[in-house]
């Protein structure tokens, strides 16, 4: 527990490896969500899933999926990260399990003594993961020299920041990050997050007097401690994150592979409860409160003026501010490097939920080949095309193929994408204006804070 992973003790004879090893500690929540048993939790749980039809020596590529969940939440087997689709493409395909919540992330003055540095245990497992990769997956068929990770939404955050790790360099050779969340203040200092750490594990557990005694406290206390409220993110180390990755990637110091990423239309209305604000009076005050002078932009952007505008403005805003600004940010960042990157836009809406839109994390099923519930046969026509131009990334470094309609590269000045939903075809400039206003608030903030400090 809160150390960096090791290798797995040896063992003699055939290990049998046909059913699903146990997950990372975590609430219940996800399983809930999604209708299915929530497997034995144990933090025995760096446990990867490979998917493959080919024989050792056959050399697929290889496509390593990492979950989402808010870094706190989901594994690598759950329902709906079935690779056999894909696997079914000419791919091997790996999902990987990764240490959640505090257990996977706590940065503090005990760990850091003991280790020089702490936080971003889960990340590290990521890490250790691409390594197994690069050194079994031939016995699987697959290319060790040909690897693309992908995730979505924290999976997305993780691509994003295995992109902006020099401890990744040279692990993968193409990413794909759909919907990752990548904001301010989801990345901490280390002299910021070592305070945060020791305050929270004293307010839940008292004085800890060493990291004995904080590697004894009972993981289900843990996981109560968390529920009451921990904030999860990536801790700037100056090890595996230099940086933050937003400025990692503004100066073109990312691993260079190229890049596809993307997000969908509505990516807010499942965290509409994360605004509380039940009237459009009240979220006009809070925008005036914490906006300052950037308030009347804000507004503008996100005119709420009624009820049924509020969740309007409030889905907008969640979507633009949570996965947009960084999304575009990052491939912004690879006009700085020679490595050529791709963006799209997902907008089918919920077959079975059409209130909600593209929301976010239904372009999974369509990436990996079983769209959503009550799917027509144009989900079927567009879960195809997904999964082609996924695997021909994957295959070539380069989405495009015959039949598929032309991607176009991401270029800054031409700004185009390909738009996924009832038609595919190309767009130009998704959500720029509303990035360019926010990355105004960003600088101004970032800046305010510089200068404090």
């Amino acid at each position: 527990r809160w150390r960096p992973p090791g290798p797995v003790a040896p063992w003699e004879g055939v290990r049998s490896a046909t059913t699903f090893g146990g997950v990372c500690h975590q609430a219940g929540g996800l399983a809930q969500m999604t209708g299915e048993d929530l497997p034995e939790l144990t933090e025995d749980c760096l446990y990867l899933n490979v998917w493959t039809t080919a024989a050792e020596g056959d050399g697929l590529p290889v496509m390593v999926w990492i979950h989402g969940g808010g870094l706190t939440l989901g594994w690598g087997h759950q329902r709906g990260y079935d690779g056999t689709h894909l696997a079914n493409q000419g791919v091997v395909f790996v999902s990987i399990n990764y240490r959640l919540g505090a257990l996977g992330f706590l940065a503090h003055p005990l760990l850091n003594a003991e280790a020089g540095t702490s936080g971003n245990y889960g990340l590290l497992d990521q890490v250790a993961a691409l390594k197994w990769v690069r050194r079994n997956i031939a016995a699987f068929g697959g290319d060790p020299g040909n690897v693309t990770i992908f995730g979505e939404s924290a999976g997305g955050t993780s691509v994003h920041a295995l992109l902006a790790s020099p401890l990744a360099k040279g692990l993968f050779h193409r990413a794909i990050a759909q919907s990752p969340w990548v904001t301010a203040t989801n990345y901490a200092k280390l002299d910021e997050a070592l305070p945060q750490g020791a305050q929270w594990v004293e307010s839940n557990f008292g004085e800890v007097k060493d990291v004995a005694a904080l590697r004894a406290i009972a993981a289900s206390d843990i996981l109560a401690a968390q529920a009451s409220g921990y904030s999860v993110g990536v801790t700037i180390d100056g090890t595996f994150m230099p940086r933050h990755a937003n400025e990692v990637f503004a100066r073109g110091e990312q691993n260079d592979v190229p890049v596809i990423a993307g997000t969908n239309t509505d990516e807010g209305t499942i965290f509409l409860g994360a605004m509380p604000y039940p009237t459009a009076e009240a979220f006009q005050t809070w925008i005036k409160e914490d906006f300052g002078e950037h308030a009347d932009a804000i507004l503008e952007l996100y005119p709420a003026k009624d009820a049924r505008s509020l969740n309007a403005a409030k889905n907008q805003l969640i979507t633009d501010a949570w996965f947009v600004q960084g999304t575009r940010n990052l491939l912004a960042g690879m006009a700085k490097v020679p490595s050529k990157a791709w963006q799209y836009h997902f907008s089918r809406r919920a077959p079975n939920a059409p209130m909600l839109g593209a929301f976010h994390g239904m372009e999974i099923g369509y990436a990996l080949g079983s769209p959503q519930a009550g799917a027509q046969p144009e989900d079927a026509t567009l879960s195809n095309a997904m999964t082609r131009y996924w695997v021909q990334f994957a295959k070539t470094g380069d989405p495009n193929a015959e039949g598929l309609v032309e991607w176009p590269a991401y270029d800054p000045e031409s700004d185009q994408h390909l738009e996924l939903g009832d038609e595919i075809r190309v767009g130009t400039n998704y959500r720029k204006d509303a990035v360019d206003t926010l990355n105004a608030v960003w600088d101004a903030r970032m800046s305010g804070a510089s200068a404090e400090e």
